[in-house]
C-alpha cells in the first residue's frame, strides 16, 4: 500500500495539470469565445485575453471579429432585356454579435457566401444592361442593403458590396461597338451643321456690311492678292469688276 500511494498522486497530480491546461485559454484581440455550460449558452461571449473554460463542463467556440473579404464566384445573370452576361462581385462583412453567429447559424460564413450568390442574381437580373453598365454605384448599394437585411439575424453585418467585372458575350461587344461609332458620328455631323449653320450666319451679316460700304470689298480683293502673293504662286488671280464689262457689252449690242 505504502508503495501505491505516490504512483496514485503522481497520476491525479498529472490528471490536475491536463486539466489545468485545459481550462486556460489565450484569445487575441480579434477572438471571441462563445461558452456553452452544459449545453447551455452563456449570456456573453469572453475575450480577448485570458479566457477560463471548465472542461467537460463548459466548451467554447471561436469567433473571429474581424472583417472578411468574400470573393463571390462569377455568376451568369440575364438582365431584364434579355442579354446574358457574367458578373462577380466582393463582399464585406464582420460578425457583430458572436453569439447568433453560433446559435442562429450552422456555418455564417458558407451561409453568407451562398446568400450572396442568389441576392447577386436576383438583383442584377432586374436591372437592364445599360443600368448594370452606367449605375454600377446604384446597385451596390442595392445588393448591401438586402444581403445586410438578411445576416442581420445571424449576428452578421454586411459593410459593403462591390460588382467586381461584367463580362459581356462578343456579339454583344461588336453591337455596342457599332453603336458607339454610330453615336460618335451623329456627333460629328450635328457639330458639323453648326459649324455651318453659324459660318452662315456670319457670312450673311458680312455680306450686309460690304452692302452698306462698298470700298470693303475693294479691301478684301487687295488682302486676297497679298496672300496669293505671300505664297509663292506662279498663278495670280486677278479680279474684275463686273462694270467694266458692261460697258464694252453695250457698245457691241
Amino acid at each position: 500500500m505504502p508503495a501505491s500511494f505516490p504512483a496514485g498522486l503522481l497520476v491525479a497530480g498529472f490528471i490536475g495539470l491536463l486539466l489545468l491546461f485545459k481550462w486556460i485559454n489565450v484569445l487575441k484581440e480579434y477572438e471571441r469565445a462563445v461558452t456553452f455550460w452544459l449545453g447551455r449558452l452563456s449570456r456573453d461571449a469572453k475575450g480577448p485575453g485570458l479566457v477560463l473554460i471548465f472542461w467537460p463542463f463548459e466548451t467554447m467556440v471561436r469567433i473571429s471579429m474581424r472583417t472578411v473579404v468574400h470573393d463571390v464566384p462569377t455568376q451568369d445573370i440575364i438582365t431584364r432585356d434579355n442579354v446574358s452576361v457574367k458578373v462577380n462581385a466582393v463582399v464585406y462583412f464582420r460578425v457583430v454579435d458572436p453569439n447568433k453567429a453560433v446559435v442562429q447559424v450552422e456555418n455564417y460564413l458558407y451561409a453568407t457566401s451562398q446568400l450572396a450568390q442568389t441576392t447577386l442574381r436576383s438583383i442584377l437580373g432586374q436591372a437592364l444592361l445599360d443600368e448594370l453598365l452606367s449605375e454600377r454605384e446604384k446597385l451596390n448599394v442595392a445588393l448591401q442593403k438586402v444581403i445586410d437585411e438578411h445576416t442581420s439575424p445571424w449576428g452578421v453585418k454586411v459593410s459593403l458590396v462591390e460588382v467586381k467585372q461584367v463580362d459581356l458575350p462578343p456579339e454583344m461587344q461588336r453591337a455596342m461597338a457599332k453603336q458607339a461609332e454610330a453615336e460618335r458620328e451623329k456627333r460629328a455631323k450635328i457639330i458639323h451643321a453648326e459649324g455651318e449653320f453659324q459660318a452662315a450666319s456670319k457670312l450673311s451679316e458680312a455680306a450686309e456690311i460690304i452692302g452698306q460700304q462698298p470700298a470693303t470689298l475693294q479691301l478684301r480683293y487687295l488682302q486676297t492678292l497679298t496672300e496669293i502673293a505671300n505664297e509663292k504662286n506662279s498663278t495670280i488671280v486677278f479680279p474684275l469688276p463686273i462694270e467694266l464689262l458692261r460697258h464694252f457689252i453695250s457698245k457691241d449690242k
